[in-house]
């Protein structure tokens, strides 16, 4: 085992409440109107908020949860529901499954693996709107995996600094 893996202190088991108020900000973010080009470019932080809470505390935030926030997600866009619903418990799910893997990188060495999650999460929701045909999008559709891996570290931190323990300065 590598060294900086045994020194890591352990966060705290999270909150309902917090998941919660977490999901609801990135709901607020994901909805924020926005010019077309950024809009393109803009993450999706409901999607992010998801992977981090899969990542570090799957207990208290599995599927059930990602599937609510995305038939959330395809009412507040207007989309075809199910769709935003479907993509995210198959991101829950990977995230889930590879998050004993993850927990032992660093924030900046799951950006490349956060990409590919991100990556195929959009591929899930422009197939499923490609064969209803809602979504006639170019290649662009997909540049907001490379933000959202981008921005992950940026998000993995807010998120994880109110996860962490108070140490005691009078303990050992």
């Amino acid at each position: 085992m590598s060294k900086d893996y045994l020194e890591k202190e352990l966060p705290l088991e999270a909150k309902r409440r917090f998941i919660f108020i977490s999901l609801v900000i990135a709901f607020i973010v994901n909805l924020f109107p926005l010019q077309e080009i950024i809009f393109l470019l803009r993450p999706d932080f409901v999607a992010l908020t998801l992977l981090f809470w899969n990542i570090n505390q799957p207990h208290q935030a599995g599927m059930s949860v990602a599937f609510t926030s995305g038939i959330i997600m395809d009412v507040c866009n207007s989309s075809i529901l199910g769709q935003h619903a479907l993509a995210y418990c198959f991101m829950s799910f990977l995230a889930i499954i590879l998050h004993r893997r993850l927990v032992l990188f660093s924030i900046f060495q799951q950006a490349p693996q956060i990409f590919w999650i991100l990556l195929l999460t959009q591929v899930i929701i422009y197939i499923s709107g490609t064969i209803t045909g809602s979504y006639h999008s170019d290649w662009y559709f997909f540049l907001s995996s490379v933000t959202g891996a981008l921005i992950w570290p940026i998000i993995a931190l807010i998120l994880g600094i109110l996860q962490r323990p108070e140490i005691d300065p009078n303990a050992l």
